[in-house]
C-alpha cells in the first residue's frame, strides 16, 4: 500500500466510525465527503435542533504534501492511535488548525 492509500484507509475509517453517531439533540446525521482526487476529506452534520437547523463539520482532514493536515477536530476523538495502528507517524501530520508558530510547539509536524 503506497503512502497516499495509507493516509487514505486511516482517515476514512476514522470518518466512518464518526458518521455513525448518532445524536440526542440533534434529529439529522453526519454524513462522509470524500474528495479521493484532491484529497480532501470530512465529516458533515446536517439537522435540526429545535427549530434551529443544523450544518456543521466537526473533522476535516487535507492529504498536502505526502502529510496529513487535521484542518478541523470539533470532537473530543485523540486520532494519534488511530493513525499510528497505520503506521503513521507524528511528523506525518499537522495539525492545521494551529497557527505555524504554535506547531513548532507540538509534537506532529510543522508542514
Amino acid at each position: 500500500m503506497d503512502k497516499i492509500a495509507k493516509y487514505q484507509a486511516a482517515i476514512l475509517e476514522i470518518l466512518e466510525a464518526y458518521a455513525k453517531i448518532e445524536y440526542a439533540n440533534i434529529s439529522g446525521q453526519n454524513y462522509v465527503i470524500a474528495d479521493k482526487e484532491n484529497h480532501r476529506y470530512q465529516v458533515v452534520t446536517l439537522g435540526w435542533q429545535g427549530k434551529k437547523y443544523v450544518h456543521d463539520c466537526p473533522i476535516h482532514f487535507d492529504i498536502i504534501n505526502n502529510k496529513i493536515w487535521i484542518q478541523r477536530n470539533m470532537t473530543e476523538w485523540d486520532f494519534e492511535d488511530w493513525f499510528r495502528k497505520y503506521g503513521i507517524k507524528n511528523e506525518e501530520i499537522v495539525l492545521g488548525f494551529l497557527s505555524p508558530t504554535m506547531r513548532s510547539y507540538s509534537d506532529y509536524a510543522v508542514a
